[in-house]
C-alpha cells in the first residue's frame, strides 16, 4: 500500500512540475506578445514613389522581399523613398526603418495600383499620437525634457509668434520666407518660421530644411552640407493659399557653428521652381532670447 501511495505521490509531483513549466513558457510568450510593436499598414505602386517623412535622420533600413525599392532621398537624411519594383504583387511584404533616435519602425506593405496616399509624415503622427495621453511623456531625443511642457511652449509661441528677429529672411516671387523668432530654453532651439504668399497662385510647400553649411562654398557645392533634423515642429505647413500667411515652430538641439559656418533654412517648392534660402550666424544663435520671459498660455 505504502509502494501505491508513493508512486501517486511521484506521478502527481510530476504533473505539478510539467504544469508549472509549461504555465512558465505561456507567461514568457504573454509577455512577449505584450511588447509586440504594431505595424503601419501602407500601400505602394509601381508607377508612383511613396515618401515618409521620419522624426529623425534614417540609419537603417531592411526591405522584406524583392518586390520593394527603397532609399533615402538626396540630401534629406530623414525622408525614405519607396516603391514596388513588381507589378501587381499579390502576397503582403513589409519593411524596417531603424532612426539615430533609436526609433524602430515596421510596416505591413500592399500592392495598390491607385494608392490612397502617397506621402506619410512620421513626425506629424508621433505628435498627435502624444496627444491622446494625460499624462506626461519623456521622449530620449528631448534629454528627458517633458513632452507636454515642450508642447505647451510651442503653443505659447504660435499663437504669439511676437517678432524678435527682424534681418533674417528671404523674398522672391511673391514669397516672403521669414525667421520670425528664436528661443532657447534648456539645451532647445525654437525658431519661429513666418511664411506670406502675396502672389496670386497658391503656394505647395515640400521640405522645409535645416543645413549646416560651408560660408564660403555656398554657391559651389553641397557636398559637406550637415543635414539637421528638427526632433518636431507644431503645425506643418503644407499648402499656402493666395495672398495669406502661415507660422510654424521646429525644434532644434542646442548647437553653434564652426568659423566659416552658417545656418541655412530652405524651403522648396513642391512641383515648382519658388525656392527660398535664408542664412543664421552664430551671432544670431548666441543671441537667441532666452524662454522664461514668456508667460505660457495655458490649455
Amino acid at each position: 500500500m505504502k509502494n501505491i501511495l508513493n508512486k501517486w505521490m511521484t506521478l502527481l509531483s510530476f504533473i505539478i512540475i510539467y504544469h508549472s513549466v509549461n504555465a512558465q513558457d505561456k507567461d514568457g510568450l504573454m509577455s512577449l506578445n505584450q511588447g509586440r510593436l504594431e505595424s503601419y499598414k501602407m500601400e505602394v505602386t509601381y508607377n508612383k514613389t511613396t515618401h515618409l517623412l521620419f522624426p529623425s535622420p534614417i540609419k537603417y533600413v531592411d526591405l522584406g522581399s524583392e518586390n520593394l525599392i527603397a532609399n533615402k532621398a538626396d540630401d534629406v537624411a530623414n525622408v525614405l523613398r519607396v516603391k514596388a519594383s513588381t507589378r501587381d504583387f499579390e502576397e503582403e511584404t513589409n519593411f524596417s526603418v531603424v532612426t539615430e533616435d533609436g526609433k524602430f519602425y515596421n510596416f505591413d506593405v500592399f500592392y495598390s495600383s491607385y494608392p490612397d496616399t502617397l506621402n506619410y509624415d512620421l513626425l506629424k503622427l508621433q505628435r498627435n499620437n502624444e496627444k491622446e495621453y494625460s499624462t506626461d511623456v519623456t521622449f530620449d531625443e528631448m534629454d528627458g525634457s517633458s513632452s507636454s511642457l515642450t508642447e505647451l511652449m510651442m503653443q505659447t509661441l504660435y499663437k504669439n509668434p511676437k517678432r524678435t528677429i527682424k534681418h533674417i529672411g528671404n523674398k522672391s516671387l511673391g514669397i516672403q520666407f521669414l525667421l520670425r523668432g528664436l528661443y532657447v530654453h534648456q539645451g532647445k532651439y525654437y525658431f519661429i518660421i513666418h511664411l506670406k504668399n502675396s502672389g496670386n497662385i497658391p503656394y505647395l510647400v515640400d521640405f522645409i530644411t535645416f543645413k549646416i553649411v560651408d560660408e564660403k562654398k555656398i554657391k559651389r557645392t553641397v557636398l559637406q552640407d550637415r543635414i539637421l533634423s528638427p526632433l518636431r515642429n507644431y503645425s506643418t505647413i503644407f499648402k499656402l493659399e493666395e495672398h495669406d500667411e502661415a507660422f510654424d515652430i521646429f525644434l532644434l538641439d542646442q548647437f553653434t557653428l564652426m568659423e566659416g559656418q552658417i545656418l541655412e533654412i530652405e524651403i522648396l517648392e513642391k512641383n515648382g521652381g519658388r525656392h527660398l534660402k535664408m542664412q543664421v550666424t552664430n551671432n544670431d544663435l548666441i543671441g537667441a532670447s532666452v524662454f522664461k520671459d514668456i508667460n505660457l498660455t495655458l490649455k
